[in-house]
């Protein structure tokens, strides 16, 4: 099996929503840490507290769904 290590390890794990997350941006708690986080598919809108799953590391941006 393949081992994924940096931010490939994050991709498909679980975040919380603590800022809403929209196709523009927002912000969520993922690995202990806070990042900045936008919906995959910008018609979404994930409210605080809501779980989403990371799609894609993008820079320092989460792309979640």
């Amino acid at each position: 099996p393949e081992i994924r290590t940096g931010v490939d390890a994050l991709v498909g794990n679980d975040a919380e929503v603590l800022d809403r997350v929209d196709g523009r941006g927002g912000r969520v708690k993922l690995a202990g840490e806070i990042w900045s986080a936008r919906a995959i598919d910008s018609e979404r809108v994930h409210e605080p507290g809501a779980t989403v799953r990371v799609i894609k590391i993008d820079g320092a941006t989460a792309l979640v769904d």
